[in-house]
This record gives C-alpha cells, structure tokens and sequence, in this order.
C-alpha cells in the first residue's frame, strides 16, 4: 500500500519537472533569474540583479539565454518605455 502512495507522488514530481526542461542545461544564473521570476510575477532587468544579487551584466546574459530558450517573455513598461519587464512563461 505504500507503494501505491509513492506513486502518485513520483508522477508529479514528473510533471512539475518537465516544466523546467528547457534551462536544466543552462548556467546557474540563468536558473536563478528563472527561481526569481518563477516567485515574482514581473520584474525589470535592474529589480533582478538586485533581487539575485548578480551583476546587471550576468542578468542580461541569463534573460537572453532564457529568451532564446522561449523560457521568459519581454514587453516595454508602461510607466518607463526605457525598461523592459520580464515574465517567466514556462
């Protein structure tokens, strides 16, 4: 019986990791941003380096990476046409 119990356990723990297929292979600030995102709704370039505390640099290059991966999704602000807002949709 408890076998029956573990299952249905281990079967989603499945479905939620499919979910994150597409950045297993990707460099760990990549994950980061996509844990930060994954807990925050939408954030701004600089709001994620401060958050994860990593360089707005290595922020870019992990959004871009995500980006191409189709993992977040960009759109201008509407209170600042300079910044970008990103949103995880995986």
């Amino acid at each position: 019986m408890s076998t029956s119990e573990a299952r249905p356990a281990d079967a989603s723990e499945e479905t939620t990791g499919d979910r994150w297929t597409p950045i297993r292979e990707m460099p760990p600030s990549a994950k980061l941003v996509a844990k930060v995102l994954d807990y925050e709704d939408t954030m701004t370039q600089s709001q994620l380096a401060e958050e994860t505390l990593l360089p707005s640099r290595t922020v870019r290059y992990a959004l871009s990476r995500l980006e191409d991966a189709d993992a977040v999704d960009s759109r201008f602000s509407f209170t600042d046409a300079r910044k970008r807002i990103y949103t995880l949709t995986i």
